[in-house]
């Protein structure tokens, strides 16, 4: 059976190739993003063909050539079934040309050799710089309520 590490690795090794990423999740699989909320993006994506859109939308419309370089990926928590770790992407926004060193941290829990769980953290007012020609000032003004995830998200 395949641990998380292997896993994870394998996955930023074929990001942002959707239909390879996705073969890594299991049936019912999740991949969740949950401060994308803030810039008005999904956040969970459940089941490989949602899975294998997120990736290629990623890759084909936001950062041409996202991708993760294996030196640049460091596992903080590493158990036979959970692997927890930092990883980042080098890559230029479409919209703006704009370079991005982009931090990831993620979550993956395996079920069966599969993907059951992928949880990523990463900075959104960065995103933002990058994919927004004003950087932030395009974004619309805060409410008098501001969620940071999806109003009712449950971990």
């Amino acid at each position: 059976m395949t641990d998380a590490k292997t896993l994870l690795l394998d996955l930023l090794a074929v990001v942002p190739d959707g239909k390879k990423c996705a073969e890594l999740f299991a049936e019912d699989g999740v991949l969740e993003l949950p401060f994308l909320h803030s810039l008005g993006i999904p956040t969970r994506h459940q089941g490989r063909e949602a899975i294998a859109k997120l990736y290629d939308f990623v890759g084909g419309n936001l950062y041409p050539g996202f991708s993760f370089k294996p030196e640049n990926t460091t596992v903080l928590i590493d158990t036979k079934d959970q692997v927890y770790a930092e990883y980042l992407a080098e890559a230029r926004a479409a919209s703006t040309g704009r370079l991005i060193h982009h931090l990831f941290t993620g979550y993956l829990v395996v079920e069966g050799g599969k993907i059951k769980l992928l949880r990523e953290s990463l900075n959104t007012v960065a995103a933002a710089q990058a994919l927004y020609p004003n950087g932030t000032a395009d974004m619309p003004p805060p409410e008098a309520e501001i969620f940071s995830v999806p109003p009712g998200y449950e971990s």
